[in-house]
């Protein structure tokens, strides 16, 4: 029992070697790799080299594929360079393989012993992702080493070749099983390098190691294939498109696998090399082979999957790439860009107020209230995008940029309520009766809706930028937006007084507007805060004060 259970932790050490190598490596090149891939599109052979190279560094073909699926998704990439690249991450799996078999046992607790203190010390920079990166290497061949030694003992208990004696009869089964392997450690690499293990120390033949890896290419498609079921029909097309590659491949040399375990061992006497020999072959000689069907392949998943046609006012987020989630910097630069798409719809909401105030348009109400739908679905996303980054992760930094990002986004979805809210009483209170505003108290309405156009765009940039003297600005406007409000108010009863017929008519609206306007102004201003907050100015007074007499001596 002691000796299966460190055979098991030695596959799950393997596992987690894979994955901190993965996450390391991306962390440290994740933009500089999706560049690469980004770039790629232009040629069919540059594509295939890219896919190998990437998947090279960060040992997972399934990393690749999430990047490339985003880029389909976007209408970065098209299908056919997709899966181009695709192609080539199979290949770099194969070399990666074929490198960690090497006997480097001995560079093991030299790697760790470097890594470890590297990454303890500088977690959050650039070289201590490296060092985690080094760990892994480290660990991978650590537990290639206890698998080697746990297996040996292995061979000598009969109920061991019991379990494994059920995996040398039938080619789909044991297939199957490779496949499932692959998907339970969602990595081929970690099923290839455990079947050449298993291979060398004689648990199983040669035949079942073949069969097994075939079914680990099978796997990393299924895997694909289940994650890019809820996404878009750009993505699915993808995963469609790649498992047709890796099924193809597997339907045509299963049936010759015993014929191959018979023949190989004349080449490769080794039964590790020989697993592995085998893979790297396969996948090459596989993948270079469908390169000339990439066209056709795509054409056919065109035609089997249809993009649904959507709704004139439904919005869909653009920015959101799940593949930037392992890189927590360009994750919060995704979820910047969203928020930033929120505030321009926000804005060309506050633009048809505008032109509401003036005329009593329905067309233009009711399409201004239906983009609240499309700021409460982005809203959605961002919120759920952002819950997805590990906040363990996050340096101190990214953590206030993370706060800051979830604190718009709500900011800008209750602005979206409240201009729908506006519209709503326009509607029913100004367009449905007829009714238009008196030239004063239009002209003080346009000159609080320019005000909040103006702070809106400041709010965005002193998000975007954290510049200091823009916050300074925008809350110095804000102070002066509070005392405007108050002046237009006491104006609008000193018409009332007056018996202005229209001031009369529109009266409750109008102050309704004022203090929407109001509260719409307080949001936009609120990213101000953090800046000063942060810079130790929020509550100097003084500075207040200053920025305010500026203001009122420029006007």
């Amino acid at each position: 029992m002691l000796i299966l259970l460190n055979l098991l932790s030695g596959v799950a050490l393997l596992v987690w070697g894979a994955h901190i190598v993965r996450t390391g490596i991306l962390r440290v090149l994740g933009t500089d790799l999706r560049a690469v891939l980004g770039r790629s599109t232009g040629s069919r052979m540059r594509a295939f080299l890219a896919g190998i190279g990437v998947t090279s560094l960060v040992q997972s073909s399934n990393a690749t594929t999430v990047i490339i699926t985003s880029f389909v998704a976007q209408g970065l990439m098209s299908l056919a360079s997709g899966l181009t690249v695709l192609l080539g991450a199979d290949v770099g799996t194969a070399l990666m393989a074929r490198v960690l078999t090497l006997d480097l046992s001995w560079l093991s607790p030299l790697l760790i012993l470097m890594g470890v203190p590297l990454f303890l010390t500088r977690k959050q920079t650039r070289l201590g992702q490296t060092g985690r990166a080094i760990i892994g290497l480290g660990l991978i061949l650590l537990a290639l080493h206890l698998i080697v030694e746990a297996a040996q003992p292995m061979m000598q208990g009969a109920g061991v070749r019991v379990m494994f004696g059920a995996l040398t009869g039938d080619a789909i089964l044991d297939a199957l099983v490779g496949a499932a392997f692959a998907m339970v450690s969602y990595s081929s690499l970690a099923a290839v390098l455990l079947t050449a293990t298993l291979a060398s120390s004689g648990i199983i033949s040669l035949k079942v190691a073949l069969c097994l890896v075939i079914g680990a290419n099978l796997g990393s498609g299924l895997l694909v294939l289940m994650g890019a079921l809820p996404q878009s029909a750009a993505a699915r097309r993808l995963a469609i498109g790649g498992f047709a590659f890796k099924l193809g491949g597997a339907l045509i040399i299963l049936p010759f696998t015993s014929l191959l375990s018979r023949g190989l061992p004349f080449i490769i006497a080794n039964p590790r090399e020989a697993t592995v020999g085998f893979h790297l072959i396969y996948n090459t000689v596989r993948c270079c082979a469908c390169l000339s069907l990439v066209d056709r392949v795509a054409g056919i998943c065109n035609r089997l999957i249809r993009d649904r046609s959507m709704p004139g006012n439904e919005v869909r987020p653009l920015h959101l790439d799940p593949a930037g989630l392992v890189t927590p910097g360009l994750a919060l630069a995704n979820a910047s860009r969203e928020v930033l798409r929120i505030g321009d719809i926000v804005r060309v909401m506050l633009d048809n107020v505008a032109q509401l105030l003036r005329q009593n348009d329905i067309e233009i109400a009711r399409a201004t209230m239906s983009m609240d739908d499309g700021i409460d679905h982005l809203y959605s996303e961002v919120k759920r995008y952002l819950t997805l980054i590990s906040r363990e992760q996050l340096d101190e930094t990214e953590s206030r940029r993370w706060t800051d990002i979830i604190s718009l986004t709500i900011n800008l979805e209750h602005a979206g309520d409240i201009i729908e809210r506006i519209v709503s009483d326009i509607e029913e209170r100004k367009i449905s009766q007829r009714l238009a505003f008196s030239e004063q108290g239009l002209g003080e309405l346009d000159d609080l809706h320019s005000r909040l156009v103006s702070n809106l765009q400041l709010g965005l940039s002193v998000f975007l930028n954290n510049d200091l003297r823009c916050a300074e600005q925008l809350l110095a406007e804000k102070e002066r937006f509070r005392d405007l409000e108050r002046a237009y108010s006491y104006k609008h009863l000193d018409r009332l007084a007056g018996q202005t017929v229209r001031s009369i008519e529109t009266s409750s609206l109008h102050l309704d507007l004022i203090s929407n306007m109001k509260r719409l102004n307080s949001l936009f201003c609120s990213t101000a805060y953090p800046v000063l907050d942060a810079a130790g100015a929020l509550h100097d007074t003084r500075l207040r004060k200053r920025t305010l007499d500026t203001l009122h001596t420029k006007e």
